[in-house]
C-alpha cells in the first residue's frame, strides 16, 4: 500500500476491520497529519479498535523484533543501503519471519547432509545405492560405509527406498522413533516432537525411545509415535498419505484448519485465517503441493471467503 494515501475509509462495505487494521498498521509506521486524524476517527469504533489490538499483538511480537535485529546485522555485513526508519510494513516482516524461521533451528541444520527449503523436494543417492526424496522443510544426514549403516532425519519428511541385498540393515534415526529396514519403500515424517512411519512395501523394524518397545510394520500398514509411544498399527491409504511424493496433496472431507496446517508446510510465507466458521469445513480435493496458493485461492473462492495477499503473507477472512 502506497503510505502516501489513505487507507479505505472505515464505511466500505468490501472491506473488513482486520484488512483495514492491516492497511493500518503499515502506515503509521509513517503517518502525515491528517492520516494521523483519519486513523483516530477509524479506531474510535469499537470493531476497530479490537482488530486493530489483534493486528497489533502479531507486529509487536518477538519475532518481528528479532527479524528487524536480524535485518540489521545483515545490512552491517553486506553495506546495503540503510532502510527508510518505517520499514516495518507487514507484507516485509512476513518475508523476514520467513527467514528467521528457517535458520531458527541452525544448530541442528548444521549437522545435516542434505537440506530442503519451504516447498521444495529433493532426491538423494545414498552410498548403497539407497533413494531418499526428502519432502518440504528437511534435514538428512547419512553414514554408510563398511562398519556402519546409518541415517537421521532431523526434521521434516523422507520417503526412502532401500536398496536390497544387504546383509547389514540400514538404521534409520526421525526423533523417539528408530527403523531397522532392508528392501523396502516406506516414508518417515518427523514435525514436533512425533513421527510417522507409513509402509509401502516390505518391512520395517521400528524401536521407540520411550519405551523401548519394538514393532514390526508390513506394506500397507503406518503407526504414529507419540508422547506416550507407539499408537495402534493402521491401514496405508497410499493414495492420500502418500500422495506428496508424486507432487500431489489429497484431501477426502479434511477439516479446512488442517488442510491449512498442510499447506503452510509448503507456502513459503504466512497463511492467517481470520474466519473462525472455515475451520471445520470439510474439504476434498487433489492439488499440486509446488502451488500452494493456488490451493488457498481455490478454498477461498469455493468458500466465499475473501482473500488479501501480501508478499509471503496471505489472509483469509
Amino acid at each position: 500500500m502506497d503510505t502516501n494515501q489513505s487507507p479505505p475509509a472505515p464505511d466500505t462495505a468490501s472491506a473488513s476491520a482486520m484488512d483495514q487494521a492491516l492497511d493500518w498498521l503499515i502506515v503509521m509506521q509513517s503517518p502525515s497529519e491528517a492520516q494521523t486524524r483519519q486513523f483516530h476517527a477509524w479506531l474510535a469504533v469499537p470493531a476497530n479498535a479490537q482488530a486493530f489490538a489483534r493486528a497489533q499483538a502479531i507486529w509487536d511480537g518477538p519475532q518481528v523484533a528479532h527479524c528487524a535485529q536480524t535485518l540489521s546485522a545483515k545490512q552491517k555485513v553486506t553495506g546495503l543501503r540503510r532502510l527508510r526508519p518505517h520499514w516495518k510494513p507487514l507484507a516485509t516482516a512476513a518475508v523476514l519471519l520467513v527467514g528467521l524461521f528457517s535458520f531458527s533451528n541452525l544448530p541442528l541444520r548444521l549437522q545435516a547432509d542434505h537440506l530442503t527449503v519451504v516447498g521444495e523436494r529433493q532426491r538423494v543417492q545414498l552410498a548403497d545405492g539407497s533413494q531418499v526424496l526428502l519432502n518440504t522443510n528437511s534435514a538428512f544426514s547419512s553414514t554408510i560405509d563398511e562398519r556402519q549403516r546409518v541415517a537421521r532425519l532431523y526434521q521434516g519428511e523422507a520417503f526412502f527406498e532401500i536398496a536390497a541385498n544387504r546383509a547389514q540393515p540400514l538404521e534409520i534415526s526421525a526423533g523417539p522413533v528408530r527403523a531397522s529396514v532392508r528392501d523396502t519403500a516406506f516414508a518417515v515424517r518427523y514435525l514436533d516432537g512425533e513421527a510417522q512411519v507409513r509402509v509401502q512395501r516390505g518391512d520395517v523394524d521400528l524401536r521407540n525411545d520411550y519405551n523401548d518397545a519394538r514393532i514390526r510394520l508390513s506394506a500397507g500398514q503406518s503407526i504414529r509415535i507419540g508422547p506416550k509411544g507407539f499408537d495402534a498399527p493402521a491401514m496405508l491409504d497410499q493414495d492420500k498419505d502418500l500422495a506428496w511424493v508424486q507432487g500431489r496433496l489429497v484431501f477426502e472431507n479434511c477439516p479446512m484448519s488442517q488442510v491449512l496446517a498442510e499447506l503452510r508446510r509448503y507456502y513459503p510465507g504466512f497463511i492467517v485465517n481470520n474466519n473462525p466458521r472455515l475451520a471445520d469445513v470439510a474439504v476434498t480435493g487433489n492439488y499440486r503441493l509446488d502451488q500452494p496458493l493456488d490451493v488457498v485461492r481455490s478454498l477461498a473462492h469455493i468458500t466465499s471467503a475473501r482473500l488479501r495477499e501480501f508478499p509471503a503473507l496471505v489472509i483469509i477472512n
